[in-house]
C-alpha cells in the first residue's frame, strides 16, 4: 500500500501552476446553476420536452445539453452517427430495444451506429438527463427510414430562436459555443 504524501511543516500545497497555459486555448466555461428554474433557459422540444444546452462545441462536432421531461410515453425514435454519453440525473428512461431501464444516478454509453426507441415509463412523469451528443441524431420510423436530424448546428439554430423570442436575445447562444 502506498503512503499518502507527507508535505514538510508549514509546506502550503495549495500553489497555482506556474507557467502560462496553451497558446489559443479556449477559456474554461461555467455554466452555474445548470438544472434551473429558470424556464428561459429551457427550449421546447416537443409536449413535455425540454432542452438545457451546457456547451455547443462546434469544432468538436457535438453539443451537451440536459433533457427535462414532465410527461411518460414516447419521446423519439432516433440512430446516432457518433457516441452519445448520458447520465440520469432525476427519474428514469429506457429504449424499446433494451432490456435495461436508466434510472437516478445510472451513466449510460451509446455507441455510433445505434437505433433505439426513447421511453419514459408510466408512472414517471418528472425526468432529467444529461446528453453528450457526438454528431448527428437522425429521427426515424420503425422501418428506419428518415424522418429528421438534429446535430450540433441544428440545436444552435433551435436555441437561438428560443432566446429571441424569450426576451435573453439570439446571441445569448454565444456563451454556449466552443
Amino acid at each position: 500500500m502506498n503512503k499518502p504524501l507527507e508535505l514538510p511543516a508549514g509546506h502550503d500545497d495549495r500553489v497555482p501552476y506556474q507557467k502560462p497555459q496553451p497558446w489559443g486555448m479556449v477559456p474554461d466555461m461555467v455554466v452555474p446553476d445548470a438544472v434551473t428554474d429558470d424556464e428561459r433557459l429551457w427550449a421546447p422540444l416537443g409536449p413535455g420536452m425540454w432542452s438545457r444546452p451546457l456547451q455547443l462545441n462546434v469544432s468538436g462536432g457535438f453539443y451537451v445539453h440536459l433533457l427535462k421531461v414532465k410527461r411518460s410515453g414516447l419521446l423519439q425514435r432516433h440512430r446516432h452517427s457518433g457516441a452519445v454519453h448520458a447520465y440520469v440525473i432525476r427519474g428514469r428512461w429506457h429504449y424499446l430495444e433494451h432490456d435495461w431501464v436508466a434510472e437516478q444516478g445510472s451513466y449510460i454509453f451509446e455507441p455510433p451506429g445505434e437505433t433505439h426507441t426513447l421511453v419514459v415509463p408510466d408512472d414517471c412523469t418528472d425526468m432529467i438527463t444529461l446528453f453528450t451528443v457526438n454528431g448527428a441524431l437522425i429521427y426515424v420510423d420503425p422501418q428506419g427510414n428518415a424522418t429528421g436530424y438534429d446535430d450540433v448546428f441544428a440545436r444552435i439554430e433551435r436555441y437561438r430562436a428560443h432566446f429571441e423570442s424569450v426576451g435573453l436575445g439570439a446571441d445569448y447562444v454565444k456563451r454556449f459555443m466552443r
